[in-house]
């Protein structure tokens, strides 16, 4: 069993509520649509609370890459 901050984000309310529904159906749906949710949830990380794209990236366990608006 791996550690995964995603799923943890998921219940925190220091989190926006947009990201936490956005991460709770990345780990609860599809596989197959997991990916494009956890992009959605960095992108809204780092654009709601300043958090860098690439640590909002790392926060929800994805590979580097970019946050596009």
């Amino acid at each position: 069993m791996s550690f995964a901050m995603g799923a943890l984000l998921a219940h925190s309310v220091s989190i926006p509520p947009a990201a936490r529904v956005v991460l709770q159906a990345a780990h609860d749906g599809p596989a197959a649509l997991r990916e494009g949710l956890l992009e959605s949830a960095a992108e809204i990380l780092s654009r709601e609370t300043g958090v860098g794209c690439a640590d909002a990236r790392e926060l929800v366990d994805l590979e580097p890459g970019s946050c596009d608006d």
